[in-house]
């Protein structure tokens, strides 16, 4: 029997939608994770258990009112199903009766980390619980489910000791498992979601998607990205404490060698054109890279990246020169490292693409595989594993991952010769970023346009006065606090907020009296 979402779940589902979602950015994560005691699991846990769900519902409400009938196809409602599934686990995981004096030990930051030992600022009113909607659940919130002091905050270090009460550690265990099988369930969303298109596409007998579901598949699938990398990191943590790796901070990888990664991709993707074409060596590929390049990142998602474009620049010299050819022309991988970016260019010697056609190439669904394949009802592969060739759906996805640590891919292209393909990685030592926050409900983008128009005076989902002009203070704050773990691994200081922004006012400020000036040139000549 199939799992249907009852009236009231949906309710519940479409109040959570109401308010956006909080970011997270890599620093947060890596510092967060360098000493995962107990406690601070438990933190953690009860940030994702406010975080996920509205970011959840938030996918749920847009699948349900997708355009066109697209919201009607079998694969699509089977989706949004999941989401909502996975919604009412996180919401219905009961959560410890803590006494006071661990919920005070909870709120007090870490002795151990020094300068960032800051008290963590007073939070919003928990936007999940209406006033008598739902008892307190007894841990850092009250009988009406407001928080004393930060629970959404993610980075919140707290006292590392080792005699946490058993029933902390049994409910981290069990928050774990519970994500474990929320992001089972959500392997194959990818693959499923192409299935939907596949069926929305046969049923108008469209050829292509219109740029309103281009853009929603684009939000789907960033945040998807997101979604999944918060539950990644926090499972990995909650291992982590049994099985440590002095590189590894949960999912997070501080020591990423790029030439291991490309050179691991380089064998997949040779190994699977072989298989495909019935091979006995497929097109050789050149790597060029300094073997002692490392920087802190998500192996998995270059390790995605790197394969797909790979494979793509590998079809496309077996296609264009024939299986039959003995030596086929070498693909180039070259690494580079710069100032701002390490990129990484893939050249290969395919034919390349017309120049009409390039646009097409970022949208999902379009192949050039003369027939698409169908996917078992019950596929539940995800992305990484998936047989995306024919689907569409490799260079797309591949943008979003580069794009969501503040990279790049991009597609140079020859037509009769070959094609380019650049891709921009991003260090967090040379710029900091954060995550994607997720896409906010209607009702808050008016409310986001104004406060950058200047009214900094605007009030919280919950209704906190002046709580983005908090927010930025904070935001400040933890500039200098940016600075003090640059320096200690190692890291370049961030130019501070007040004298960049000053600096970009100059530039401007000088353009326009030089295109003032110009036009009064042009005026009197």
């Amino acid at each position: 029997m199939s799992w249907k979402a009852s009236e009231r779940l949906m309710d519940t589902i479409r109040h959570y939608a109401r308010f956006p979602a909080t970011g997270v950015s890599l620093r947060q994560m890596v510092q967060f994770g360098e000493k995962p005691s107990v406690g601070t699991l438990f933190r953690a846990s009860q940030f994702l258990a406010e975080e996920l769900p509205i970011r959840l519902a938030h996918r749920v409400q847009e699948l349900d009112e997708l355009p066109d009938g697209l919201n009607e196809m079998p694969s699509v409602i089977k989706v949004k199903d999941w989401y909502a599934q996975s919604f009412e686990e996180i919401t219905q995981l009961p959560r410890p009766q803590l006494p006071s004096d661990i919920r005070s030990r909870l709120m007090k930051p870490s002795k151990a980390i020094g300068r960032n030992a800051f008290r963590l600022p007073a939070a919003t009113p928990n936007p999940s619980i209406d006033e008598g909607e739902a008892d307190g659940w007894g841990g850092l919130q009250n009988d009406n489910g407001r928080a004393k002091a930060s629970a959404r905050r993610y980075f919140a270090i707290v006292d590392d000791s080792s005699d946490w009460p058993a029933d902390l550690h049994l409910y981290n265990q069990r928050f774990a498992q519970t994500l474990h099988h929320i992001k089972r369930r959500h392997d194959g969303v990818v693959t499923t979601m192409a299935q939907g298109i596949l069926e929305y596409k046969r049923r108008r007998q469209r050829m292509q998607i219109d740029s309103t579901i281009q853009s929603f598949l684009d939000r789907f699938y960033m945040s998807r990205i997101g979604i999944r990398m918060l539950i990644g990191q926090h499972i990995a943590l909650t291992d982590q404490s049994h099985h440590r790796d002095p590189t590894y901070v949960g999912i997070i990888c501080t020591k990423t060698n790029v030439q291991d990664l490309a050179q691991e991709a380089i064998e997949n993707a040779r190994f699977v054109c072989e298989d495909h074409y019935g091979l006995f060596e497929a097109p050789k590929v050149q790597l060029v890279c300094n073997p002692n390049l490392n920087f802190m990142y998500v192996p998995g998602h270059l390790s995605h990246m790197l394969f797909e474009t790979l494979k793509n620049s590998l079809r496309a010299v077996v296609e264009t020169h024939g299986m039959e050819k003995q030596a086929f022309p070498v693909t180039k991988v070259i690494v580079a490292e710069g100032k701002e970016d390490i990129t990484i260019k893939i050249s290969d010697e395919g034919g390349g693409i017309p120049r009409s056609a390039i646009p097409l190439v970022w949208t999902y669904m379009y192949t050039t595989v003369d027939r698409t394949p169908s996917l078992d009802p019950d596929f539940d592969k995800s992305d990484f594993k998936a047989p995306m060739a024919g689907f569409g759906y490799g260079l797309p996805i591949s943008r979003l991952y580069a794009r969501y640590f503040g990279g790049d891919l991009k597609l140079i292209s020859m037509e009769g010769y070959g094609t380019d393909v650049y891709l921009h990685l991003n260090p967090p030592a040379h710029r900091t970023y954060r995550f994607p926050l997720g896409f906010f409900a209607n009702d808050y983008k008016a409310e986001a346009a104004r406060y950058r128009n200047g009214n900094r005076e605007l009030s919280s989902p919950a209704g906190e006065p002046n709580y983005y002009k908090k927010q930025q203070e904070e935001e400040q704050q933890e500039g200098s606090d940016d600075d003090d773990y640059k320096a200690a691994h190692d890291m370049p200081a961030a130019i501070p907020r007040q004298q960049e922004r000053t600096a970009h006012l100059d530039i401007r400020k000088r353009r326009k009296e030089t295109t003032r000036f110009e036009g009064r040139r042009s005026h009197y000549s």
